[in-house]
């Protein structure tokens, strides 16, 4: 039996088709509930409190509510923990990172005119990681049915013998690569040798009983620096606008393995196969923000905000790697390894992700505490991939519309002061953003926290515990199978604040 291994010398390849997939566009889509240690502490429920740093990226007004200038930077440890079951089996994987999540600083002005009803002037400048992008995932399981073979094959039908077979790997689009390492890993075959066949059938025995591992392992961030201005008029309604900056950086590397025990014939067939694919993202992008918050009473306080949509450009960088191990009833062989040792840089591409609508309320115990409500709206169906004139995102953005729906959020926070300490609690729920509500399930979580105030300076700690429930498939199509996957979120957050 032939021992193919293909091995390219290291090239680039620059390629104007895509590979994004709907999870690429929800990475950027969806925000973590991140900032300072009050913030995370009260479950963000600041859109109508104002006077944190953190505030400002859900209500900009909330800057005019300072009475001075004040400094702040956010210390995170985050950990995270995986449950996966696959088919019955169940895995676990953990995640830890730290990082410093938030810096920032406010500077207050107060008119010194008494004729004047523009009390106030602030200007701020915040960054925070608005999605902590750091996780590992590892599921395995037996799947009765349904083989990395046929991920391949679905690339595969359609695609002319002659293509994958004269072919160089850096000369072809995403989905006809997909073909070519299947091909040239010997995964599958042609129906005939006719150059230009275009059906394919699987060299991995059919009957069932595929083993399969998947392990994921990402890295990265999702910043934004805010830029913002707020005023107040009459000490009663405060006004303000964010300007922000988007930074992105993330990688993901993620190994599939398959092996199988059917009996073996004199036939060639497929008992390992091993399917690597590495991805980096980078970009920038940009969003404004709009807000009011109106003292009703002088213990009642609304407030509303907009957020637009974050349009973002990005920068893929992809590169692939496939390992299959063949035998028959006489002799087991050398790996066939299609290692084209190549990256494949994309042509750049704009994301525009959801807009966001916040209402809140909150009622002021004059100085022993509160009690903030925000709830919050983003439609999700609205994501493009642009230019919207290419046909591939012209489908993607069509089945995103279809799939996706209007997410709500609800989070609810309570501060109670003891003479220099305080104490905080709150609670936070956000609706999926799948209509199915299996892919990605409802999130629900509570926080605590304490903070402790020496006049010039502050203290504040947090807790924060989420759960979420997701079952993606391990590829897009073909094997479209995936573990269900239970992810605990833990962080415990230090702030330190200078009044200045």
């Amino acid at each position: 039996m032939k021992i193919y291994i293909y091995l390219l010398l290291t090239c680039i390849s620059f390629s104007a088709i895509q590979a994004q997939e709907i999870r690429d566009a929800l990475r950027y889509s969806q925000d973590n509930l991140n900032g300072t240690a009050r913030f995370r502490a009260m479950s963000g429920a600041f859109g109508a409190l104002g006077g944190d740093l953190s505030s400002i990226n859900v209500n900009p007004a909330g800057s005019a509510i300072f009475e001075n200038n004040q400094m702040g930077f956010t210390f995170n440890n985050t950990s995270i923990s995986n449950n996966a079951n696959y088919f019955g089996n169940t895995t676990k994987e953990t995640d830890n990172s730290f990082d410093l999540n938030q810096a920032g600083g406010v500077f207050v002005f107060k008119n010194q005119s008494q004729s004047s009803h523009w009390k106030k002037f602030s200007v701020a400048i915040n960054y925070e990681n608005v999605s902590n992008l750091n996780n590992a995932l590892f599921s395995a399981g037996t799947n009765p049915s349904n083989s990395i073979a046929n991920y391949f094959l679905s690339y595969a039908n359609g695609v002319p013998l002659n293509i994958l077979e004269d072919s160089k790997y850096n000369e072809l689009g995403h989905g006809a690569q997909q073909a070519f390492l299947g091909y040239q890993g010997y995964i599958i075959n042609p129906i005939n040798t006719n150059p230009t066949n275009t059906n394919y059938r699987s060299n991995v025995p059919t009957g069932g009983n595929y083993y399969q591992e998947n392990t994921i392992i990402t890295q990265g961030y999702n910043g934004k620096l805010s830029f913002n201005a707020a005023t107040s008029y009459k000490d009663k309604l405060y006004i303000g606008i964010n300007l922000n900056s988007h930074f992105v950086d993330f990688t993901k590397s993620s190994r599939f393995y398959e092996d199988n025990e059917a009996p073996l014939t004199s036939n060639y067939t497929v008992s390992r196969v091993q399917f690597e694919n590495d991805l980096y993202s980078y970009g920038n992008g940009f969003s404004f923000q709009l807000g009011a918050i109106a003292k009703v009473t002088s213990e009642l306080r609304l407030g509303i905000a907009y957020e637009s949509a974050t349009w973002l450009r990005l920068n893929d960088e992809f590169t692939q790697k496939l390992i299959g191990v063949s035998a028959n009833t006489t002799e087991e062989l050398a790996p066939d390894v299609v290692d084209p040792n190549t990256t494949n840089f994309y042509e750049p591409y704009k994301l525009q992700t959801p807009a966001k609508w916040t209402g809140s309320m909150a009622y002021v115990f004059a100085k022993k505490g509160l009690i903030s409500i925000d709830y919050a709206i983003k439609d999700y169906s609205n994501i493009q991939f642009k230019p919207v004139s290419d046909s591939y995102y012209r489908t993607l953005n069509s089945t995103m519309n279809t799939l996706l729906s209007t997410s709500n959020e609800l989070r609810i926070g309570a501060e109670y002061r003891i003479q220099a300490w305080s104490v905080r609690g709150g609670y936070r729920y956000e609706q999926s953003p799948y209509k199915n509500k299996t892919t990605i399930g409802d999130l629900a979580g509570y926080t605590a926290g304490f903070g402790l105030n020496l006049g010039g300076t502050k203290f504040d700690l947090s807790y924060a515990t989420f759960s979420r429930d997701t079952k993606q498939g391990f590829f897009e199509q073909g094997l479209t199978d995936g573990a269900t996957i239970n992810s605990k979120n833990n962080t415990v957050t230090l702030t330190l604040l200078f009044e200045l």
